[in-house]
């Protein structure tokens, strides 16, 4: 393994070549010269060295160092072994890496996925200029800048011993990815060829220039291969639905070395003289060297601002810990006792009060708690630091005056509290404010043993922050420790780029420091950012001899080094890089020593490190003067590392990880790596775990957490036996390695940052560095990223979030995206769930800048995240949905019924009361005519009211007595025979809005034997979409004339009319608004009851207008029905809030009242959008006891007038009268609304069981009426069973059965049953296919047979032959002679508990949904309703959604009621709740505005108009989501 990174050199550049070409290298990733400006410049600079190297791609050219012999001879002894010459590569990423991210790309060369599309104001934070149209192809043709140039050169490679053996089937790799591509099936990708020529889009029908359809269509062809393993055939029958476990690899590689032994490190030196205390050390100094220098300090320009002494350092940490024992008071006692713990709130810029306050607390023996300080009062992690402090009990908070100063204040002045932080005394501790201690006053301090020293936080992958304590033995081992290890002398000088309030920055910079009398610079993070090369320039004006820092230090300081000719870093002898565990650091380190080897630098200082919050320094690579063993480097396979498996990479020539050592144990400490699950066992020596250490050099616990301290602090290896390896306990650190030859450590992770998806494990910051690889500075800005998984269906799903350049294009952060998946499918094997975008600057900061990943996955799973573009892809990512459900060889009819009365289930049937038994038979048969009726009316009871109309302001703006409407309906069949000339059997289109002219005008009609046919009239505000349906339905319904009013008339020929449709095709428009006062001579009988008397046309909820044919014998029927069950008189009044245009809001405006002669107060729900509490209003003054009302205005009440009941009150609103409210409706009745809606108007009056549903369709418009409930019915016992509620199994109903479930039990869904069966009405349930009656258990159609029945479609525009049987259908078993009606809605019934009227058992109505609407999705059944509630529920904007299917995509359609900016948030949400929840993959999440769902008069969701115009492009949505 050790010798793979260390090739054979070919050749020597000189050095200003590879410097200029590193120079190159950087302004091409960072994007400052173009790839072919780039090309011709290096050309230049090789040219004279292009015979050497014999058309090798340079850019794959191992660097030489020097010109030494190759390091084969192993003889050589090691101490005289000379450094090995690392291959290094010029740019800041693994060269690994990089090319293997380039080669996986060059896989996916054709390939397209359908770019998001977005409204153009959602762009604001990217240029206009930038943004591309959405229908442009999503990745550009040209990706020739993945490449690098020369690399397909035509000299065959393979020929060159030089090219590293992984580096060569790299090479062999990439130049055959153009074939591999066409066979590879890659979920994000297909061959380019699918979607070329004109037939691409024909057998879907949709207009080919459709912008979204096209994009459906690729995205369809994307998903024709999808990545997932076949699927076993089996049938899950009914409710259990089984997620797929995972089953293991059988080729995954297993470990097989042999178990690992104990690594002990080199015993601490004996015979030094180590003061025996970091105290007494201080004091040493402070007393006995007073002007050494101790501390400098920089500010934001580099200037050395301030120089602390040891002397200071000594006396105001003095004076410090006097004023905090003895001049801090509560209550006259002191605040603070020994052992207390204080906050250290310092700012980065201000090292030289922190060490004071830090030596200061240590005398005092108080604990210091070093803290960030608190921007805002809502930073990222500032609560759970709160929760820190809450729970450590720190009352006292140290800082400075102008840290203070910048604190949040609340309005008394005073620092303000943060959200979740305990109340805090802020002590400033600049020198004024101190008090010196008198002469005699010494400090008590004993500082050794096992008393806690100072506690670090430390925050975790959930984002929850712990403080581990470190006791002053612990602080002791590790500042003797790191002098062994790193060599430190008297004197030296040190530079510190880290945060010194924790970690290695604390441990070098404050405390080992001390220890041995060391000058440290401290470089805050301000002046970083304004001068990256400022360490450096420290280094070389201080001649520094080591240097702290991490690999963004050294990456930042090479891309500014460009002019900075002066520096010189020959003073180092050791550069500590403090992340050395990173997979990143590698090619920091290598291209950082790239370019300053030629500036002093030499090879053998570079020093990576390994630690940990919990373990402190593990190990750290000490250079070869302090006898370190040369530095190896691994290449690794990524599959092998997934299975926990250490592997030299073999035949997978991309998937590699490059790391390299972390250098030797620490001295006096114990390592050994053992297995991440369960107990802790050894690993073996080719396995990778969990790295712990026995030293006396780490924390001591978690403060205030036994169990967890327990588990890390105590743990105990054992052997493969059983047996403990040390009488000791190990601290496990929380990194993820392995021992390596020469007992180097390997660090290739962290357990924080572990994502084990299926039964593979991979590194956050593995993926990291691959997205990074793809493109690396020329999109990301700033390499700003988090990567981190989310559960979704009992899995970890990886979602990468990445700030994006703020010049980027749409197109480039889309061709960004496809690639970065590419890349890491191909590299890692593991699907991203989720790719998110967001504007630069805008991820969650960690405190010195880097991203708080708890925090960003914090606000991911609220939806707060904010991105500006998002790429799902849950097709490939979930691979253990249940499996699809197969459909069984179909069953019969007869065994069906078999099969029920075996299980004891009965046939579900069930009827309303008998109607002969009913006492008005002879009545029944007066009125079989409409038209008699009202005529018996005029005449007996002339001056009756039937109608009161209400307007807005709720006065009554028209009323009609019986003869009043009989005379005026006189009036209409007079015009229509003399003025249309029409004839018997015409059909008339009547155009009102609703009044009391339309009613007029339906009698009219039928005294004349002409057939009224009602239709919406169009709205003047928009004519263009509701005057096309007033033309059709006129057409269809083939009406010889209009009848309308005057303002209508004019409307119906206008301009604008003419715009829209063919004004010149209407039939004759009669305008009845001033027709002259005739009689006809004699009213129209007609010969036989079966005679057509009205055509109701309605569109359903699936878009299909049909006209339904009543005969004369089929209205009576329906009126008599509903008069018997809502117990209609003469001296009732209803109030009727409902459109008077179809079904059963036709019937009860139009015919029941002149049926039953009841009063009904008419309220169009039109003037509900003016004063929305016109209809309770209207209840309330009319005492109305029975009232109708649509979900929509249910809604518009519950809605508008839930802050306001106490004003309604006042107003003398009082619903106390009301017995029943029922809801008209063709749908499963909303729950949440009736209740809600109860709730809400109890404080009115309204009585708890008011609230009712009905049921109707288009065959039967009043199948189910909820009766009155209450007063002297239910006591003369005509009244029926409260509604009653059952919970049912959604996962049951999906496969069409009905099992109960206990209420609140997981996937329970509440339905409750739609009102008691009308009189003369028999229901049963049947099998949709094989038309055979089922079970009580079953979900099936409802069939309706009754008096009421339509006759039979007049038409169905479009669907004539889909729906000849709806109303003739029979059972295809069992009872096959009567004749049913098909509903089209699915449901059951249930005999409940109940009695009715007669005693019987009552059968409760419960329906589903409508069969049209049910969704068909591997193979199961499930209703939109369902999936639309769970996506409501998902994040607080989202007003309404609406899902349908496409081909086979789930389309989620979602109303944002919130900013624009919000809208990305949601698809990642809804996507995530529809999978846990439906266990469905959503194929499109599309975002519109509010009030984009088309809602019918009814409140029902017109689902197919909102597809029809999502294919069409016409919804103006603000984002359209593509999931892959």
């Amino acid at each position: 393994m050790a010798d793979r990174g260390c090739p054979l050199e070919p050749v020597s550049l000189p050095a200003e070549v590879r410097e200029s070409l590193a120079e190159l290298e950087l302004e091409l990733s960072e994007g400052d010269i173009t790839q072919k400006g780039y090309e011709k410049k290096r050309a230049k600079l090789l040219a004279r060295y292009i015979p050497l190297l014999q058309g090798v791609d340079p850019s794959l050219q191992t660097e030489p160092r020097t010109s030494g012999p190759s390091q084969t001879t192993a003889a050589v002894s090691k101490q005289q072994k000379p450094r090995p010459t690392n291959s290094r590569d010029e740019r800041f990423r693994s060269d690994v890496h990089t090319e293997a991210v380039q080669a996986a790309l060059a896989k996916y060369k054709e390939r397209k996925v359908p770019l998001p599309s977005k409204r153009r104001s959602v762009l604001a934070h990217a240029s206009l200029e930038t943004c591309t149209p959405p229908d442009t192809s999503s990745a550009s043709e040209d990706e020739g800048s993945l490449r690098r140039p020369g690399r397909l050169t035509s000299t065959p490679l393979q020929s060159h011993s030089s090219v590293e053996p992984w580096l060569d089937r790299v090479i062999q790799g990439s130049s055959t990815s153009s074939s591999a591509s066409s066979t590879s099936s890659h979920p994000g990708g297909r061959p380019a060829a699918a979607l070329t020529g004109p037939s691409a889009h024909a057998h879907i029908g949709v207009p080919v220039n459709s912008r979204v359809s096209s994009k459906i269509q690729q995205l369809l062809n994307t998903l024709k291969r999808p990545k997932r393993p076949p699927l076993k055939e089996f049938f899950v029958d009914d409710v259990e639905e089984l997620l797929e476990v995972q089953q293991p690899d059988p080729n995954q590689p297993k470990p097989e070395g042999s178990q690992m032994v104990v690594l002990r490190g080199e015993p601490l030196a004996v015979g030094i003289s180590w003061p025996p205390s970091l105290l007494a050390a201080l004091q040493r100094w402070g007393t006995m060297q007073p002007k050494a220098p101790c501390l400098t300090a920089l500010d934001t320009t580099g200037k050395a601002i301030y120089t602390l002494t040891y002397g200071k350092l000594w006396s105001r940490s003095l004076k410090l810990a006097y004023t905090l024992l003895n001049k801090l008071t509560s209550k006259n006692e002191p605040l603070l006792k020994p052992g207390d713990r204080v906050a250290l709130v310092f700012p980065n810029s201000d090292p030289v009060m922190f060490m004071v306050a830090f030596y200061g607390c240590l005398l005092a023996e108080l604990v210091p708690v070093p803290i960030e300080v608190p921007l805002t009062r809502k930073d990222a992690g500032s609560q759970q630091i709160g929760f820190l402090l809450g729970s450590c009990g720190v009352a006292l908070a140290l800082t400075t005056d102008a840290c203070q100063k910048g604190l949040p204040k609340a309005q008394t002045g005073e620092v303000a509290a943060f959200k979740g932080w305990p109340p805090l005394t802020w002590l400033v501790i600049d020198g004024k404010h101190l008090t010196k201690p008198p002469k005699d006053w010494h400090p008590l301090a004993q500082d050794e043993g096992s008393r806690t020293a100072y506690i670090e936080y430390k925050t975790s992958k959930e984002g929850s922050t712990v403080g581990i304590t470190v006791s002053h033995a612990s602080l002791l081992a590790q500042c003797r420790a790191l002098t062994q290890a790193c060599g430190y002398s008297e004197a030296e000088t040190l530079t510190n780029v880290l945060d010194f309030k924790r970690d290695a920055g604390l441990w070098h910079g404050v405390l080992t420091s001390v220890m041995n009398k060391m000058h440290v610079i401290s470089i805050p993070y301000a002046l970083m950012k304004v001068n990256p090369l400022s360490w450096i320039q420290k280094v070389c004006l201080y001649k520094a001899q080591t240097a702290v820092v991490k690999s963004r230090d050294m990456h930042w300081s090479l891309l500014a080094q460009r002019g900075q000719r002066d520096v010189s870093l020959s003073s180092l002898r050791m550069l500590v890089v403090a992340d050395g565990a990173n997979p990143w650091s590698i090619s920091s380190c290598d291209a950082f020593l790239n370019v300053f080897q030629s500036r002093g630098l030499r090879p053998e200082v570079i020093c990576p490190c390994a630690s940990s919050p919990e373990a402190l320094t593990v190990a750290i690579r000490r250079p070869p003067d302090l006898g370190g063993p040369p530095p190896r480097k691994a290449v690794l396979s990524m599959n092998g590392l997934s299975y926990g498996v250490i592997r030299v990479d073999t035949e997978e020539k991309l998937s590699v990880l490059t790391v390299q050592d972390v250098g030797q144990v620490m001295p006096g400490a114990n390592v050994c790596v053992v297995k991440i699950d369960g107990a802790p066992y050894l690993c073996k020596t080719d396995e990778v775990g969990e790295i712990c250490v026995d030293s006396s050099a780490t924390g001591t616990a978690y403060y205030g957490l036994l169990g967890i301290t327990k588990n890390i602090f105590e743990a105990v290896p054992v052997t493969a036996g059983g047996a403990p390896v040390s009488d000791r306990p190990f601290t496990r650190t929380g990194l993820l390695g392995f021992v390596g030859p020469d007992n180097l450590v390997f660090v290739v992770g962290k357990l924080d940052g572990l994502m084990v998806v299926g039964v593979r494990r991979h590194n956050a910051d593995d993926i990291v560095a691959t997205a990074l690889a793809v493109e690396p500075m020329k999109f990301v800005y700033r390499g700003r990223m988090a990567v981190f998984s989310v559960t979704v269906l009992h899995d970890d799903r990886i979602v990468l979030v990445a700030e994006q350049r703020p010049d980027a294009s749409e197109e480039d952060s889309f061709q960004w995206m496809s690639r970065a998946l590419q890349a890491i499918d191909s590299i890692h094997q593991v699907g991203v769930y989720c790719l998110a975008l967001v504007p630069a600057n805008t991820l969650p900061k960690a405190p010195l800048g880097g991203v708080h990943v708890s925090e960003a996955k914090q606000r991911f799973l609220e939806g707060t995240l904010h991105p500006c573009n998002v790429l799902m892809c849950p097709h490939t990512c979930v691979t253990n949905l249940p499996k699809p459900r197969q459909k069984q060889p179909e069953v019969g009819p007869a065994s069906m019924i078999v099969g029920n009365l075996v299980a004891g289930k009965r046939i579900a049937q069930a009827s309303g009361r008998e109607l002969a038994h009913l006492e008005d038979s002879d009545q029944a048969r007066k009125f079989l005519f409409l038209p008699d009726v009202l005529q018996w009316r005029a005449h007996t009871t002339p001056d009756h009211p039937l109608f009161l109309l209400l307007n807005a302001k709720g006065t009554v703006t028209s009323t009609a007595t019986c003869v009043q409407l009989h005379r005026k309906a006189e009036r209409v069949a007079a015009a229509l025979m003399e003025k249309a000339r029409l004839s018997i059997g015409d059909h008339v289109a009547l155009v009102y809005p609703p009044g009391v002219d339309l009613i007029a005008a339906f009698y009219g009609c039928l005294y004349c034997g002409c057939v009224p046919v009602t239709v919406r009239p169009p709205h003047p505000q928009n004519l263009s979409t509701t005057l096309p349906t007033v033309k059709m339905i006129v057409e269809v319904s083939k009406s010889a004339c209009v009848l309308t009013t005057q303002a209508i008339t004019r409307l119906l020929r206008s301009k604008e009319a003419a715009a829209t449709v063919d004004v010149r095709t209407w039939p004759t428009i009669l305008d009845t608004d001033d027709i002259p006062k005739k009689k006809v001579a004699s009213v129209f009988r007609p010969p036989s009851p079966d005679m057509l008397a009205y055509l109701d046309f309605s569109v359903s909820t699936t878009g299909i207008l049909a006209g339904v044919k009543m005969s004369h014998a089929a209205t009576s029927a329906l009126c008599r029905s509903i008069k018997l069950q809502c117990e209609l008189y003469p001296s009732r009044q209803i109030a009727i809030c409902l459109d008077p245009y179809c079904g059963l809001g036709f019937a009860l405006w139009c015919l029941c009242s002149v049926y039953s002669g009841h009063q009904s107060v008419l309220v169009p729900p039109l003037e509900l959008e003016s004063n929305v509490s016109l209809w309770l209003s209207a209840v309330s003054q009319y005492k109305a006891r029975v009232t109708f009302c649509s979900y929509s205005v249910m809604e518009m009440c519950t809605k508008g007038l839930g802050a306001q009941t106490g004003v309604l009150r006042m107003k003398g609103v009082n619903l106390s009268c009301v017995r029943t409210c029922m809801v008209v409706a063709e749908e499963r009745p909303r729950i949440a609304l009736t209740q809600s809606f109860s709730k809400l108007f109890k404080d009115l009056g309204l009585p708890a069981r008011a609230v009712s549903t009905t049921f109707g369709c288009r065959v039967n418009v009043a199948i189910c009426l909820q009766p009155n409930r209450l007063g002297k019915l239910a006591e003369q016992g005509t009244a029926g069973p409260d509604p009653t509620t059952v919970y049912v199994d959604m996962r049951a109903l999906r496969h069409d059965r009905v099992r109960l479930v206990e209420r609140g039990s997981p996937h329970s869904l509440p339905l409750t049953e739609s009102g008691k069966i009308l009189p003369g009405v028999k229901v049963i349930i049947a099998h949709t296919e094989t038309k055979g009656p089922l079970g009580d258990s079953h979900l099936g159609e409802i069939w309706v047979s009754s008096p009421h029945n339509a006759t039979g479609y007049y038409t169905v525009h479009g669907e004539e032959a889909l729906h000849a049987d709806h109303f003739s259908a029979r059972l295809s078993f069992g009872d096959t002679q009567t004749t049913w009606a098909r509903t089209g809605y699915l449901g059951f019934l249930r005999r409940t508990e109940l009695t009715d009227a007669s005693g019987e058992r009552h059968d409760a109505l419960y329906v589903v949904g409508s069969l049209d609407e049910t969704l068909e999705l591997r193979g199961m059944r499930y209703h939109p309703i369902d999936i639309e509630t769970s996506v409501i529920r998902a994040h607080r904007s989202i007003a309404e959604c609406a899902v349908f299917t496409w081909t086979n995509l789930l389309v989620v359609v979602v109303e944002l009621d919130g900013l624009e900016q919000d809208a990305l948030d949601l698809v990642a949400l809804v996507t995530n709740v529809v999978l846990e929840e439906h266990h469905l993959v959503v194929g499109v999440v599309v975002i519109v505005d509010p009030g984009v769902i088309p809602i019918n008069s009814r409140g029902e969701k017109q689902r197919m108009h909102l597809r029809d115009g999502f294919l069409a492009d016409q919804l103006d949505p603000i984002y359209v989501a593509y999931n892959m």
